[in-house]
């Protein structure tokens, strides 16, 4: 029976149809992968932080591992360091973690003639948190012996070359005076334009010696990337079993001309790891615009800044580091009203005698949960 012309145009076009959805059924590399059947566990809740990036290597440059010297540049900071310390606790086999909010603070104190004071008690002592009174102080205690990780930053820039060897021997004498073997360690970075580790953390002072004669002057100055650098990259992540002191002595002149990071960002690095910085400034005779700024890094971190008259007085500066290092005391307070919001808060710790001066950190940055 033959159809009629309307009545095979529908036909004809539903056959085609027909046909072109057999075909795709057939290629099946055409269509898109069929989730699984198989029902994926839920991943676990606790959050975990990925871990910062390392400093950039430039070409050429050999790994810590493969060389005691390396040579890095500064990317940007994305490390969060809490002052709160986490309590463990075991249940059922679990590991639960609790963040204790505490403080942690190390400061001294001196007389009107710059002598230390260390026989006080917390009674001595009042202390802010952001402005409000801290009443729950958890311990207090003077610390004269802990061991010391210490970072020596030496300005190896073409400003600093005619004094530069004089300041390589005190260094030097310093190293060899204050790191006790397995006690102690410490670590050298050389910086002009870029940050440069010739010995890294240890306890044997010649290696450290030979550290600090590696150095030599010439090119730009990267001040701030090197204070980042060595606070976030060497001493934030040094592993610590036991309680220790870090600190980082910087000889320099404070001029700055080819970092990536700012003063601030270099002095927020250096509270976030709990670093106390001392800084010797070598504008002598007569100082220069560079001491302001490391007047700055050393009072916002609790150290002290030093201004040698004369080329003699750098030894005499390394000397009293030395001393201040063995004549802290440190206390851990709970502050009121905390909040975990990564904000700035300030602290200020005051002598209740008269004469009495009071050197510590400025603040330090909550952490987030």
């Amino acid at each position: 029976m033959r159809l009629s012309g309307t009545r095979s145009a529908p036909l004809l076009l539903l056959a085609l149809v027909l046909g072109e959805v057999v075909a795709l059924g057939q290629n099946d590399d055409d269509l898109p992968s069929a989730p699984s059947a198989v029902v994926q566990p839920a991943p676990p809740s606790t959050k975990t932080r990925s871990p910062s990036p390392r400093p950039e290597r430039l070409p050429g440059a050999q790994a810590p591992e493969e060389s005691s010297a390396s040579t890095a540049t500064v990317p940007k900071d994305d490390t969060q360091s809490p002052p709160a310390k986490p309590e463990i606790y075991q249940q059922s086999g679990a590991t639960i973690y609790s963040t204790v909010n505490e403080v942690s603070v190390v400061f001294t104190v001196t007389d009107r003639h710059n002598r230390y004071i260390k026989d006080l008690s917390r009674t001595d002592f009042r202390v802010l948190d952001d402005d409000r009174a801290v009443e729950d102080i958890r311990s207090f205690r003077r610390e004269t012996d802990l061991p010391l990780q210490v970072g020596l930053l030496i300005d190896a820039s073409n400003s600093i070359r005619e004094r530069f060897r004089f300041e390589q021997e005190s260094a030097i004498e310093f190293l060899n005076q204050t790191i006790r073997r397995k006690y102690d360690k410490a670590f050298v970075v050389g910086f002009d334009e870029k940050a440069e580790l010739t010995q890294d953390f240890t306890d044997e002072t010649d290696a450290l010696a030979q550290g600090v004669r590696m150095l030599h002057p010439g090119g730009g100055t990267a001040l701030y990337d090197a204070l980042f650098y060595a606070c976030r990259d060497k001493l934030l992540k040094s592993p610590q079993s036991v309680a220790v002191r870090r600190a980082i002595i910087l000889v320099s002149d404070g001029e700055d001309n080819s970092s990536h990071v700012t003063r601030e960002e270099a002095i927020e690095m250096a509270l976030r790891a709990n670093v106390i910085v001392y800084t010797i400034s070598t504008n002598f005779p007569g100082g220069g615009s560079g001491d302001k700024v490391l007047e700055r890094i050393a009072e916002a971190t609790g150290g002290r800044a030093f201004e040698p008259f004369q080329l003699s007085d750098v030894a005499n500066a390394f000397a009293q580091i030395q001393d201040d290092l063995r004549s802290q005391y440190e206390l851990s307070y709970r502050p009121a009203n905390f909040v975990h919001d990564g904000r700035y808060r300030k602290i200020a710790i005051t002598a209740l005698h008269k004469g009495l001066k009071v050197r510590s950190r400025s603040g330090y940055y909550a952490p987030v949960q």
